[in-house]
């Protein structure tokens, strides 16, 4: 009898082990704004190609929507998405999980005006600020207490101009873009502040929980091998993992 009891107890151990073991699903529904180079609505860009490198060696195929930045928070919080791109570690505190690893980094730049003295880390603070909505750089960024969020960039360059802000602070990247829009680019300057790691932000379900585990697991084989160094090379982009 005591076999007999001590096979039970087995398969009951095993049973709850095999329930806790999270079920990985064969898609991940990302969304993420329109960033050039980055997250083309086409599917091409640098995240989408690391994110491939990612999921689809597991089985997981990535099913991509683009949508502005703040509706991509909001649809992972209705666990109508996945994750979403391009998310600053703990941005969002409620109804995501973040993983450890991140996949990119962002350079953070100020943009302003050319006459104006060139910004620095320690005395940005003490100028007054403008950023797209939801990016959160006081959470980032020292003494940060004089700025405001705008819904579209453009309008930025004629806020600047007109001294209704000091600094644009956003992704190299996209300041570059916005720059190459400018009628007069030499009035501007642009100046690189720090680098700000990159996350997906995953739903707080089971769901995304299960595809938050399989991230780390293949960032940590994909980074220990070195596999992502040729995706950061082929867009001429730093590598953030040294």
């Amino acid at each position: 009898m005591h076999g007999f009891w001590l096979t039970i107890l087995i398969g009951l151990l095993a049973w709850t082990g095999a329930r806790a073991e999270p079920v990985v699903p064969t898609q991940v529904r990302l969304a993420s704004e329109v960033w050039e180079d980055d997250t083309e609505a086409d599917g091409t860009g640098l995240a989408w190609d690391i994110l491939r490198q990612v999921f689809e060696p597991a089985g997981v195929e990535l099913v991509i929507q683009s949508v502005p930045y703040t509706r991509s928070i909001g649809l992972v919080q209705r666990g109508q998405a996945d994750a979403w791109v391009g998310s600053y570690k703990d941005e969002i505190d409620q109804g995501v999980v973040y993983p450890r690893w991140h996949y990119d980094a962002d350079r953070i730049s100020a943009l302003g005006l050319a006459e104006r003295p060139a910004p620095t880390l320690a005395s940005i603070g003490a100028t007054q600020l403008v950023w797209m909505r939801g990016y959160a750089f006081q959470r980032y960024l020292p003494n940060l207490t004089r700025y405001r969020e705008v819904q579209r960039d453009s309008d930025i360059l004629q806020m600047l101009q007109y001294r209704r802000a000091d600094f644009f602070l956003d992704a190299h990247d996209e300041l570059e873009v916005l720059l190459g829009r400018a009628a007069e680019p030499a009035r501007f300057r642009l100046t690189p502040l720090t680098r700000l790691p990159l996350y997906l932000g995953f739903a707080d379900t089971s769901r995304g929980r299960a595809l938050a585990a399989l991230f780390d697991r293949r960032m940590d084989e994909l980074v220990r091998r070195g596999s992502l160094r040729p995706v950061f090379k082929h867009w001429q982009q730093p590598y953030p993992f040294d």
